[in-house]
């Protein structure tokens, strides 16, 4: 018997390029491998059609988000309002199939009893959406970007219990499933991120440099970036390299002067991952405790020793693979001694054992048991 599955996708899930597509785009190639026949629906915003969705996908529609003042002053999250579509609506009406919502963006559809009667619906939520806009906004340089985030996380807290009406809702670590359960969902199943790794990719043997990655147009991402360069990578001893998609120019700037830090703006995933491999330390912090860091199963995957604070691996399981430091005195005291440990047969054959409820074939089964 065929399984069909509608998803509706915040935005178009090519190029894999940053966190939240990554989870998208490898579920769906995941759940094509499976034998589902997906139907995908994708909000276009900031990127183009990516005529390779059609390898995986029955049919693939696009729909432009409504960016407009009256959404944004909406009484819903303007990440949600604004992606509210009637042509997608009419399209679900056409069948019963089950529906697989990613993120919060698209649960508009949540409100609308027609399209949910008869069938099953899922919400897969990529963070606490309240808690991550709320942490946004405290990293945000601008005023004026500052108070829109405080302004949208209110609207997200006040939105997100609606998410109960789901029939199932995939969280994507253990601290988001509490919690959400704590917002009153009682329909919480843990599913990890989605990523490109099939086995442990990671060289024996040592690199000449440390290594952070992310997308830098993310303010979580580029005070990171900030921190790592006034505080641990001071005295030009061991080399930074930062890589990630559209840096800002301030950015950009304060790297060019550092002798010890180079920048790799907008890498390809094929110059990702070889810059990930041939690292030595894979150098990982954030401000955030939400959601699960694809970063960071990246770098297990496929890189050698990481080094992380607490808020990297909250809620994942993974911190037995990682160095955890949260000060900067210990970070660089552990940074040195890494950059001195070849990385060895031992410590790939227990990545591989922790790691397999994390491979993305696995980590779909809960999602393909309720098609």
């Amino acid at each position: 018997m065929e399984r069909h599955l509608h998803i509706v996708s915040f935005n178009v899930p090519l190029p894999a390029d940053y966190g939240g597509v990554i989870d998208v785009f490898y579920r769906i190639k995941a759940l094509s491998e499976a034998g589902v026949k997906i139907h995908l629906h994708c909000f276009t915003y900031g990127r183009q059609k990516a005529p390779e969705l059609n390898c995986y996908c029955t049919e693939v529609h696009y729909y432009r988000r409504a960016t407009t003042i009256l959404r944004m002053v909406s009484g819903r999250p303007y990440i949600v309002s604004s992606r509210k579509n009637s042509k997608l609506r009419q399209r679900l009406l056409q069948d019963h199939y089950p529906i697989l919502l990613e993120g919060l963006h698209c649960c508009s559809l949540l409100t609308d009893d027609e399209v949910c009667r008869n069938r099953t619906v899922m919400v897969r939520a990529h963070n606490v959406e309240s808690q991550y806009y709320s942490q946004l906004a405290a990293a945000e340089h601008s005023p004026l970007q500052k108070l829109y985030l405080n302004f949208e996380a209110a609207k997200i807290k006040r939105f997100e219990p609606l998410l109960s009406r789901a029939d199932a809702v995939f969280a994507i670590s253990e601290s988001d499933k509490t919690t959400l359960e704590s917002m009153g969902c009682n329909n919480v199943t843990l599913m990890t991120g989605a990523h490109p790794y099939s086995k442990i990719e990671t060289k024996i043997g040592r690199g000449d440099y440390a290594l952070y990655h992310g997308n830098l147009a993310v303010a979580e991402n580029y005070r990171a970036v900030e921190y790592l360069v006034d505080n641990i990578f001071v005295d030009n001893s061991i080399r930074l390299v930062v890589a990630g998609g559209n840096p800002p120019q301030w950015l950009k700037n304060k790297l060019t002067n550092l002798a010890n830090v180079k920048l790799e703006a907008n890498p390809d995933d094929t110059m990702m991952r070889r810059l990930i491999s041939e690292s030595q330390v894979c150098i990982l912090v954030t401000e955030q405790p939400t959601g699960l860091k694809l970063k960071l199963l990246s770098s297990l995957f496929c890189g050698r020793h990481c080094l992380v604070n607490s808020n990297m691996v909250a809620g994942s399981g993974l911190e037995e693979l990682c160095v955890v430091a949260d000060d900067a005195e210990t970070q660089r005291k552990q940074l040195a001694k890494l950059m001195s440990h070849d990385f060895g047969e031992e410590q790939i054959l227990r990545r591989n054992e922790m790691l397999k409820s994390f491979i993305t074939g696995n980590a779909i089964k809960p999602l393909l048991d309720l098609i």
